[in-house]
């Protein structure tokens, strides 16, 4: 869906952005990831053309950015930025509605559009006829993701979108996140400096320093097979915690003792992330947890998913 091809950005002698090349495919979430001034921001504004590139190519849908004027690019691209942007003097509607007038809809389908948001993203009606500074963080948050998605566009940019939360709110948000079925249609480019965000939501992540790609990836390909000692050195501090979010049930099911049964309760599915699974245990009173994969169920103590963990985890240090 989005192919960037050495893609050069150079402010003065200082070279911000240095020869990257990486693709996104459809519906997948790619995370940029790496510490202030590696590039990542400066990487994402040349997908939207709010920064021109020096060098390279970028395409999406095969389109090269550079054949088509900057307003009409941006109208297939969604765009979330930390602080959320939203015009302080607009209402909450108003706010939404600003791309559905340069689309120019008529007011029952922004309207229509609109309701269909708020509730998606668990946000009151009469939220709509207040000013942005009447809104927690969190709400506001969701207003700037509500405007961005208000179009269906097939592409979302995600410029440090949580990073203004306290961490109770950005973690209920990541869980609406990977939640809302309107976020699973899209192909989406994140950028992030927090660590543990890039591993809970991203399906694939690029970590970068110094203006360079140093290491492209899933989040499970970086924790087992790291490129070099910058890689290791970058996830180390969390990385027992890392690991939980990067193993997925369906990597351990095999390492289950319990023989699989027909599916007939509600069980996690098998794409759920292990630190879902056990964080189940926390908060339920059940003594195991069930796992579906496909049509099947296996049913697993906290102890058997830990011991299934160690084994997958030695297996990768082995290959």
């Amino acid at each position: 869906m989005i192919k960037v091809d050495g893609i050069s950005k150079q402010f003065g002698k200082v070279k911000a952005v240095d020869a990257i090349s990486f693709e996104v495919q459809e519906q997948e979430n790619m995370i940029l990831l790496g510490t202030s001034g590696c590039g990542k921001t400066t990487t994402l504004k040349m997908i939207n053309r709010l920064i021109e590139p020096s060098g390279g190519k970028i395409f999406i849908n095969k389109k090269n950015i550079l054949d088509q004027p900057p307003e009409i690019l941006r109208r297939g691209i969604g765009y979330v930025l930390q602080n959320n942007g939203l015009f302080p003097h607009y209402t909450v509607a108003e706010n939404i509605a600003l791309v559905p007038q340069l689309l120019k809809w008529d007011k029952k389908k922004t309207e229509g559009r609109t309701a269909e948001l708020m509730e998606k993203l668990h946000l009151d009606k009469s939220y709509l006829h207040v000013y942005p500074n009447e809104l927690s963080g969190g709400q506001q948050q969701r207003i700037g993701l509500a405007r961005a998605l208000v179009s269906d566009p097939p592409v979302l940019l995600m410029d440090e979108p949580f990073g203004a939360l306290d961490n109770v709110t950005r973690s209920n948000i990541h869980k609406e996140f990977k939640a809302l079925d309107e976020l699973k249609r899209k192909t989406i480019i994140m950028v992030t400096h927090d660590v543990q965000e890039a591993f809970e939501l991203g399906d694939r992540i690029c970590l970068m320093d110094k203006g360079r790609i140093i290491q492209s990836g899933t989040p499970a390909e970086l924790l087992f097979s790291p490129a070099n000692k910058f890689v290791e050195d970058f996830l180390k501090d969390q990385r027992l915690q890392l690991e939980f979010k990067a193993v997925k049930l369906v990597d351990v099911w095999e390492l289950l003792p319990n023989p699989p049964k027909k599916a007939k309760t509600p069980a996690l599915p098998a794409g759920t992330d292990l630190w879902t699974a056990l964080e189940s245990f926390k908060f339920g009173k059940a003594e195991t947890v069930n796992i579906q994969k496909d049509d099947e169920v296996k049913a697993a103590t906290f102890e058997e998913l830990m011991a299934a963990f160690y084994q997958y985890k030695n297996k990768q240090g082995h290959e």
